[in-house]
């Protein structure tokens, strides 16, 4: 038998070098390669290192498929981020920070599941003890999930195929390894090397399986990043400042990446949010608003809830401008900024912004810029606005408040929230509630201040 040989991995996109350098030459990335040793394949039964495929070419239109292969999970905002659905058979990447809810929502999936087809809970990181005294805390039947706590892939392979179930859970893919790669459970070669094997096993019996992942400092999916182009699907769970947990996909074959799922979370496990905008608005006793706060309709996906903009405009102490907002970009907040500067007279140059979104929600949409630029202005001026007044819009470079897609969807929600007065670029009627046209952003300024309480 041969010697095993190192060779040199890039844990960002997976190239293979035979020495180490410095800078990956495929991806750019510095300081990426990570030492590995390499045992040779061994040969198969018919004397070839090389496994058999099927190589045959069949036209498209002959392959046979099933119209019904997507099932509901039962979590109304799992089967929205998936696309409608569990595809069956599919590969699912989940990852997000330690205690945020994966493994919860996975085991609450597959006791949903387990009454149509045989499910498989594969933990690596809990005892099977552990594993019930969790479900049965969440209330679940722990007699229909079936729990494996072997790490071993070979051994994990050989159950699947034994017991064939329909939807399997990995918890978590950085436990596994591979007696054939000579190197420690969760490098990136055995990540690589398990996930792929895994993904093409659930397929053949047809089967969904679902990777729970560790995720890195930065809050990406640790491992290296082929692993994400191997699966058909990669959810992200991240937390917002109430406790609610959001759910997105990254990347999605059988359905949208726009739509997002939002839970709550406690000892009962995850539930689902039904009025998203209630989490969002600030409850507050009458009329009057506080200086600095504006309120517009965003969309995502499927979905449509209003949010309230913050912002804080203070003198800056070393005379040059600072910005400060996690929840939108530092680059749309000193555009905003630079056209209230140049178009409504609004100096805030030297000034620090403080941006902020109530409940925790980042916000990416062209829309909210309208509402950003009423609620620096707020600040800035310590104007407040009228709390029945919502605004949405695109800002051009030249002070232009450009039209949004879904307005109607937007007006709807608003109109729903109790908003009676919304400024937009569009002149929209026929609906429960008054709709101002602003064409630019002086315009957008004298409408909402001008009869403010």
């Amino acid at each position: 038998m041969k010697e095993s040989s190192v060779r040199y991995v890039c844990r960002e996109c997976g190239h293979i070098e035979n020495k180490w350098n410095g800078r990956c030459p495929e991806c750019g990335s510095w300081n990426s390669f990570d030492e590995e040793k390499t045992i040779p394949a061994q040969k198969g039964r018919n004397g070839d290192s090389q496994p058999v495929i099927d190589s045959s070419v069949q036209r498209l239109s002959d392959i046979p498929y099933e119209t019904s292969m997507r099932v509901s999970s039962s979590i109304e905002e799992l089967d929205r981020v998936l696309g409608g659905g569990v595809m069956r058979p599919s590969s699912v990447l989940v990852g997000g920070e330690p205690g945020i809810g994966k493994s919860t929502i996975m085991i609450q999936m597959l006791s949903a599941l387990s009454s149509s087809s045989p499910v498989l809970y594969v933990s690596g990181e809990e005892s099977p003890s552990q594993v019930r005294m969790r479900a049965e805390r969440l209330g679940l039947r722990s007699e229909s999930i079936s729990v494996f706590c072997d790490t071993r892939l070979e051994a994990l392979s050989e159950t699947i195929e034994r017991v064939s179930p329909g939807y399997i859970v990995i918890d978590s893919l950085q436990t596994l390894y591979s007696a054939s790669v000579a190197s420690a459970a969760g490098s990136p070669n055995q990540i690589k090397v398990c996930c792929m094997e895994l993904s093409q096993l659930a397929k053949k019996i047809g089967a969904a399986i679902f990777f729970i992942g560790h995720v890195t400092k930065d809050g990406l999916i640790a491992g290296p990043k082929i692993v994400e182009h191997m699966v058909d699907t990669v959810l992200y769970f991240e937390s917002a400042e109430t406790g609610m947990r959001l759910l997105r996909a990254g990347k999605n074959r059988f359905g949208s990446v726009d739509e997002i799922g939002l839970f709550t979370m406690d000892a009962k496990g995850l539930h689902v949010v039904k009025d998203p905008s209630s989490l969002f608005l600030s409850s507050r006793n009458g009329n009057a608003l506080p200086s600095g706060i504006a309120f517009t309709s965003v969309v995502e996906g499927s979905r449509t809830f209003s949010v309230e903009i913050q912002a804080l405009v203070v003198p800056a102490r070393s005379g040059y401008q600072r910005i400060y907002s996690d929840r939108i970009d530092n680059a749309r907040v000193s555009r905003v900024a630079a056209i209230l500067q140049k178009h409504a007279g609004l100096n805030l140059s030297d000034q620090d912004i403080y941006v902020n979104v109530a409940g925790g929600m980042k916000l990416s949409e062209v829309s909210i810029e309208l509402a950003l630029a009423l609620a620096l202005y707020s600040s800035k001026e310590d104007m407040p606005l009228k709390a029945s007044v919502a605004a949405f819009g695109e800002l051009s470079l030249a002070g232009e408040v450009r039209p949004v897609s879904f307005a109607d969807r937007r007006l709807k929600n608003l109109s729903d929230m109790g908003f009676s007065e919304v400024l937009t670029a569009e002149n929209k009627r026929g609906l429960q509630i008054s709709v101002k046209k602003v064409s630019n952003i002086k315009a957008a300024l004298i409408a909402a201040f001008s009869t403010r309480n």
